[in-house]
């Protein structure tokens, strides 16, 4: 985060001998405490500052020697405050343009926006997972605007995401700061996450840091786990819905001594009820079971500087989808019925230390490292589908200061080790990758208008070879509640084409890797360019905050491995020759309208284009324009009158071009484009009191359905079946009902 001095892992902390901690709020007529995210908190005339959090917490060293304290935020009054001691401090902030003018009300937002990071970031709280049943993190962000979430197959049930018109393989998703989502685990990973385990998400768009690796193209999302030294003692989350989905999720945290902090994190959810509402003889939706455990442990010794993680993670899941009637004791790899099963499992094991020193607490040193062993044994009908990855992570990060707290440096280096042993095709595609690299990252932040962050780093693979990865981010503020941004940046992948495009087994075309001169599946390396400008503005609508982004992303491809899927007999890999981008443009509008009702509207328009061997076409499956909007509002809190909230989202999809299937037979042939799509979810939630409230909700109220989602369901071992060309919901209306507890 900006001006923070102190970075070491996320979470942020920071530690020196004696601290000064204080929350800044913004004023407002009914004094309720609104956190300020990013407010600028530092001595005068030092170099030692920091900024506040999502809640506008913050801790900066303290010293006796230190007299006044500096609060600034833009477009607010920056005021100096006599400190005398490190009793903690709770400071309101006024905006400039309500001074002697009109008083603003206002509440804290669940997703916020910087107006100082030279990124483009959003940062989503744990408030706004609550607006939906997010029971997994692949669900966490049907109510963002930024991120597109649909079906990758009308079987497996499996959600993707999407940002910038590209799929979640070009995003670097990591679980704080440590890439968790990749290899093996792309396509069913999101859904490994439990929605209550998340604190809150950071949403990058474009080149992210060199600090994380050089895999990331389109964005990074990175999600924040609770802490046990601050989540409830006991937290539970019991959720059921009318497509037989059961969940259960309980937190059990416990201080051990004034250091040693530790949670038990238990997640569970079964669905053992089969649905075809629209009797083409498959399941709407697979059966499954999953049970996820997790024991974190947070160690914390302020007078040394030191903190500390460890995660220990099991994950056992199985789904089960295919025709009503298939059994997989009797049925399984035979012609009876069609069926398929995907087995996971999974055991992570990840720890993060981070040291200050007390004596220069601009200088820290941190260390990230993981190891996880996923193993998936999976068939789609005939198609047998294995894969076993072994992966090792391991990241150094030294911080510190130039002369003073406008250069700010961070540089380290990482090694990452992966191992697949992979059976697709009748072919054992085992592989080892292995990178070492180094990267330096400079920032600049002249703590008023202008914000900088050059990064570079260099790496070697030993499949890869050589690379240079540069990123450049830029923010200005040309005038008051504003962030005029710009970003370029340079991304290398390898493409692990079976594990994230698993839907290819659930057809009956043949698969070819094409041109195969390459290190990896005889494929070359994908590299991209992204490049965007973004524009935030901030300003006062009939005395109530608002706030409009204006951003465009552009893509460009220098090698891509292409998924072709434009002969309806055959799915083809091969490496781009011509030309392969991605334009995205999103205007999004924010309003608090009038006390407890906030309104996010937005407008996305996509224009991504790929040559294939049949020509240049845009990417299937990918709408030109899509209209979004979420309404929330909240009654006020009382102590005798429970609290109700209620969320609504609207989406609406322009049409989606099929990929061709001009060579089927006609009766499986498809127009050129799907109908467009519009979906309404709504939640209505019962607040209690602190620690008891229910909710129900719906998704898909409109009842929409994809007709008849399944290319030759009667006959699915002949040759023109085909589960691939999903634009819309398939199960139609969904309900469901939960209830939340805590005890703090």
């Amino acid at each position: 985060m900006k001006n923070l001095l102190y970075i070491v892992l996320l979470p942020l902390v920071t530690f020196s001998q004696s601290n000064l901690e204080g929350v800044i709020l913004e004023a407002n007529e009914k004094n309720e405490k609104i956190g300020l995210l990013g407010a600028n908190v530092y001595w005068l005339d030092t170099s030692i500052g920091t900024t506040t959090d999502f809640d506008g917490n913050f801790t900066i060293p303290y010293s006796s020697n230190y007299k006044k304290l500096v609060i600034s935020y833009v477009g607010f009054k920056t005021d100096t405050l006599e400190i005398t001691s490190n009793k903690k401090i709770e400071h309101w902030l006024r905006s400039t343009s309500d001074l002697d003018a009109v008083t603003v009300t206002s509440r804290k937002q669940s997703t916020a926006k910087s107006y100082l990071k030279a990124e483009n970031v959003q940062i989503v709280s744990s408030a706004e997972l609550l607006k939906a049943a997010c029971c997994n993190l692949s669900e966490s962000f049907e109510t963002n605007p930024s991120i597109d979430v649909n079906f990758s197959d009308a079987v497996t049930g499996t959600k993707q995401i999407k940002m910038l018109g590209l799929s979640s393989p070009y995003i670097l998703i990591a679980t704080e700061n440590i890439p968790s989502v990749r290899g093996a685990s792309q396509a069913y990973g999101l859904s490994f996450i439990p929605g209550t385990w998340v604190e809150s998400i950071q949403i990058t768009k474009g080149a992210g840091s060199v600090i994380n690796g050089f895999e990331s193209i389109a964005g990074q999302i990175n999600a924040e786990l609770q802490k046990p030294s601050t989540d409830d003692k006991l937290f539970v989350n019991a959720y059921a819905s009318v497509n037989g989905r059961l969940e259960l999720n309980t937190h059990i945290n416990t201080k051990v001594n004034d250091k040693w902090f530790t949670g038990l994190y238990i997640h569970g959810n079964l669905r053992d009820s089969k649905f075809d509402r629209n009797n083409d003889s498959f399941l709407d939706v697979p059966l499954k079971k999953q049970i996820n455990v997790m024991n974190r442990w947070q160690y914390t010794n302020p007078e040394k500087g030191l903190v500390s993680f460890i995660n220990v993670r099991y994950l056992n899941d199985n789904n089960q989808s295919g025709q009503v009637d298939f059994d997989p004791d009797r049925d399984k790899l035979t012609t009876n019925n069609w069926g398929s099963e995907v087995d996971t499992e999974r055991f992570e094991l990840s720890t993060k230390l981070g040291y200050v020193n007390p004596e220069i607490p601009w200088q820290s040193i941190g260390l990230q490292l993981a190891y996880s062993n996923h193993n998936q044994e999976s068939y789609f009908g005939l198609n047998q589908y294995d894969i076993r990855h072994n992966s090792v992570y391991s990241n150094i990060i030294y911080n510190s200061i130039i002369s003073d707290s406008r250069h700010k440096i961070k540089t380290g280096l990482s090694f990452t080790y992966d191992h697949y042993d992979e059976i697709a095709l009748a072919t054992d595609f085992e592989r080892s990758e292995r990178s070492f690299g180094g990267f330096f990252e400079y920032a600049y932040d002249d703590l008023d208008k202008l914000t900088l962050t050059a990064g570079l780093r260099f790496d070697t693979h030993n499949l890869l070879g050589e690379f240079i990865t540069p990123r450049l981010h830029l923010r200005y503020t040309p005038w008051e509640k504003s962030a005029l941004r710009a970003s370029i940046g340079r991304g290398i992948r390898s493409a692990n084409i079976f594990a994230e495009n698993q839907q290819i087994f659930a057809t009956s075309r043949s698969i070819n890797i094409l041109n195969t001169n390459g290190e990896i599946y005889g494929l070359d390396p994908e590299i991209a360019w992204n490049y965007g400008v973004s524009y935030l503005q901030g300003f006062n609508l009939f005395g109530r905050k608002a706030d409009i982004t204006l951003d465009f992303y552009r893509t460009d491809f220098q090698n891509q491995v292409v998924v072709d899927y434009e002969n309806s007999q055959e799915l083809n890999f091969y490496n781009l020759e011509g030309d392969s981008y991605a334009n995205s443009f999103q205007a999004e509008f924010n309003y608090n309208a009038f006390e407890g009702f906030d309104l996010r509207t937005a407008y996305k328009y996509y224009d991504v284009q790929t040559e294939y061997l049949s020509g240049k076409k845009t990417k299937p499956l990918t709408p030109n324009h899509r209209l979004f909007a979420n309404a929330s509002y909240e009654t006020n809190k009382t102590e005798k009158q429970a609290q109700w909230k209620f969320d609504l989202t609207y989406n609406w999809l322009s049409e989606q071009r099929f990929a061709s299937t001009i060579n089927s037979p006609s009766e499986f042939q498809l127009p050129n484009e799907s109908p467009t799509v519009a979906t309404l979810n709504a939640q209505i939630t019962k607040v209690f009191s602190p620690k008891f409230e229910v909710y129900l909700g719906g998704e898909n109220l409109t009842n929409v359905r994809q007709s008849n989602p399944i290319l030759g369901a009667d006959n699915p071992f002949g040759a023109n079946f085909d589960t691939t060309f999903v634009y819309g919901p398939i199960f139609g209306s969904m309900y469901y009902t939960g209830l939340r507890y805590k005890l703090n």
